[in-house]
Formats: structure tokens, sequence, C-alpha cells
């Protein structure tokens, strides 16, 4: 598992140092780790840019559905930003998910659901490339 997080988390991380000068500190486990002020400072920022207009109205709701479905504000603005291709988002933010199941065997109620997730999630990409355009 450490590898596949790697693999689709680094270019994330490496991203968000890239963009804002935001630093993370990587956890492993489930135990939260409290992330630099500095950093997140950093990250707020981007997430608030151009306030107030209403193309950033929409930009911020297609975040906010981002950030929701994938558990990660960075995947949520690399997508934004068009760093990350959707698919590439949506399949680091379910490294774990996908690794259990690839162990345990396949879930079909949490696949049911993930597709509908999957539905909003196209939407908020869709409206996040429309308005890059």
């Amino acid at each position: 598992m450490v590898t596949l997080q790697r693999q689709h988390w680094d270019t994330v991380i490496a991203w968000a140092h890239d963009a804002c000068g935001a630093r993370f500190v990587l956890a492993e486990g489930v135990m939260h780790v409290e992330q630099p002020a500095e950093s997140i400072a950093k990250t707020r920022a981007m997430i608030s840019a151009n306030a107030g207009d209403i193309i950033a109205a929409w930009r911020l709701g297609a975040l906010h559905v981002a950030t929701a479905l994938t558990g990660s504000a960075l995947l949520a603005l690399a997508l934004a930003a068009g760093r990350l291709a959707p698919d590439h988002v949506w399949t680091a933010a379910h490294v774990d998910e996908d690794w259990n199941m690839g162990f345990w065997g396949r879930d079909e109620q949490a696949l049911e659901r993930r597709a509908f997730r999957r539905k909003d999630f196209d939407a908020a990409a869709l409206v996040l490339a429309a308005l890059r355009a």
C-alpha cells in the first residue's frame, strides 16, 4: 500500500510545494499530524484567490465538492489548477480503499456508492475545467 500511496500522492505533495511553497508533513497510520501554519496559510490563499466575484463562487463550490468527495483539499486544488487529471485525482483519493478491496475482496455496496459519488466529482471537475478555459 505504501508504494501505491507514494505513486499517487508524491506528485500531489510536490505540486503543492511548487505551486505555493507549502510543505506538508506526511503521516503513517490514522493519527492526525499537525501541519505547519505557514503551509495552511499558503494553501488557504490558493482557495480564496479572487474571492467575491461570481467565477470565484463557482470555483469555491466545485472545490468544496471535490474536497468532500476525495477527502483532500490538495487533490481538489491540483484538479482546479489542471495539474492532475480527474482520473488521477479519483484514483489517488481511493488508494487505501482499493488496496483493502484487493486484499479483502470487493464490496459491491461501497462500489455502488462510489459510482454515484463519481458522478458528482465529474461534475465538479467539469466546472473547474471550464473556469480554467
